[in-house]
């Protein structure tokens, strides 16, 4: 019966604790000359490594020079190698984009005036690549990030830019834009 005496006073007794009367317990003071202002920064941001910053823009150039290399090797003014446009195949109409596989491929061979007969606005469009890839790259280096941020007026001038050109090069004295 000794037992049972001892185990209800080691039982809390319900109701509130000393303590609890006393209010919760301060927070530790700031060593003098801290000043806290919330929880503490997290680690600075470290850069992947070079390796892992130039992995994009190699693999992009690597694409592109695959694609240059196949289509330079594959002459595109022998039929049968690539399909016809479907617009140009149903409606006689030169879409923007026809005669990019022929541009690209006198690109390749050092014809500027040939690739800027077959569609000048490929070329264009190759020599704004070149650029935005070595801009690219040489961010990816320093381990700056790249963004571009066009506007809605760039858009509209781009889209008016491939709609005058692809109305000249299908109206007779824009013949010329057509190899």
């Amino acid at each position: 019966m000794n037992r049972g005496v001892e185990a209800r006073a080691a039982t809390p007794v319900p109701g509130p604790s000393p303590t609890a009367a006393a209010g919760p317990e301060p927070a530790p003071a700031d060593p003098p000359g801290h000043h806290h202002r919330g929880p503490a920064p997290p680690p600075p941001h470290r850069p992947p490594p070079p390796y892992r910053r130039l992995a994009a823009p190699l693999a992009a150039m690597a694409a592109v020079a695959g694609a240059f290399a196949y289509v330079g090797a594959v002459d595109p003014n022998e039929p049968g190698h690539y399909p016809v446009c479907p617009l140009l195949r149903f409606t006689g109409i030169y879409c923007p984009g026809c005669g990019g596989l022929r541009s690209a491929h006198a690109f390749v061979h050092g014809e500027l005036g040939t690739a800027l007969g077959a569609n000048a606005l490929a070329v264009a469009g190759f020599l704004l690549f070149a650029v935005f890839w070595a801009v690219w790259i040489v961010r990816a280096a320093a381990a700056k990030p790249v963004r571009i941020t066009l506007g809605p007026g760039w858009w509209w001038g781009l889209g008016v830019i491939l709609a005058v050109f692809t109305i000249v090069r299908n109206l007779p004295f824009g013949s010329g834009l057509v190899l």
